[in-house]
């Protein structure tokens, strides 16, 4: 009787919803005076988030990728048989976002102005961005945390941080291969390779493994979170671990091939290439997308590290 008790106990204060919650953001303040029910999110990656903790939100704003609802496969389970509707990734629909009476608007990860912040405040509560972190580098327990709270569940934000924590903390202690060795997440768009700084969320992935960012592309990004190049400088790739974000048939037929062939990574085959569906789980970097990276990049990983 007592450890279903213990259960009961434990349900509760991870359930319990205590309101109002307040919020600081870079736009100003938001109160939440009672659990919202109609969620719409504008946020690139925050559906991830709100779907996290059960919560299925009328909107989502799709990214890329052509996922059905704008759902990827990690979270396609949490999503289950709910059909949000599809926003514009590049332009905010007010009026179809008003025509849905949302009672909160979730947009940490939307990197929205001043000005597109107060139209969607006019039709609902909006939780806009942190003010500390720049666009596109807000940690995944930053704002799992901050999402969590707007909808009623910090208690579950914690335990979920803590745990995914320790997950990776096992995973790093798992593979002293990948300890203290170079590497660089790279990537080839508008004809022209690069690599992403430290403070970008998919570097980070790699430093909690245990790799270190060369500091090269952190002084060729300068205030930036990713370093673009020539071609002719891909030595800047040359370290123990080059992770493409593409497919290796994109790097194979890029104007780099050329030059590729002639790299130190490339002839020892310490190359990783995350294809689209990892490439996707790298880019949200959310607590359910690093856990399928955990699941589904890391072994790879290990074995190109093993070469």
């Amino acid at each position: 009787m007592k450890w279903i008790i213990g259960l009961l106990s434990l349900w509760v204060s991870v359930t319990a919803i205590a309101f109002p919650v307040v919020l600081e953001h870079k736009y100003g303040t938001l109160t939440v005076d009672n659990q919202p029910l109609r969620i719409v999110s504008v946020g690139h990656v925050d559906h991830d988030d709100i779907l996290s903790f059960g919560v299925k939100p009328l909107a989502i704003r799709d990214w890329y990728g052509s996922q059905p609802y704008g759902v990827w496969p990690w979270a396609q389970a949490q999503l289950g048989d709910a059909k949000p509707i599809l926003l514009e990734p590049r332009i905010l629909d007010y009026e179809a976002i008003a025509a849905l009476k949302p009672d909160l608007i979730i947009g940490v990860s939307s990197a929205i102005n001043k000005k597109e912040y107060q139209k969607l405040n006019a039709i609902a509560p909006t939780l806009a961005p942190p003010a500390k972190y720049e666009d596109w580098t807000i940690p995944w327990h930053v704002r799992h945390l901050i999402i969590g709270k707007a909808l009623g569940f910090s208690a579950l934000a914690k335990q979920h941080v803590t745990s995914l924590q320790e997950k990776l903390a096992k995973t790093k202690a798992q593979h002293p291969e990948f300890h203290n060795k170079t590497a660089a997440v790279a990537f080839y768009y508008n004809k022209q390779p690069g690599a992403y700084a430290t403070k970008d969320l998919r570097s980070q992935f790699l430093i909690d493994l245990g790799f270190i960012i060369p500091s090269e592309i952190d002084q060729i990004a300068g205030d930036a979170f990713y370093a673009s190049f020539s071609e002719e400088r891909l030595d800047i790739l040359n370290n123990d671990m080059v992770v493409w974000l593409a497919s290796k048939e994109t790097i194979e037929n890029a104007s780099t091939a050329v030059f590729r062939t002639r790299m130190p990574f490339y002839k020892n085959k310490k190359e990783y290439f995350t294809g689209d569906v990892v490439g996707g789980a790298f880019s949200f970097f959310s607590y359910l997308s690093i856990q399928y990276l955990l699941d589904e990049m890391v072994p790879e990983l290990a074995e190109v590290t093993a070469q």
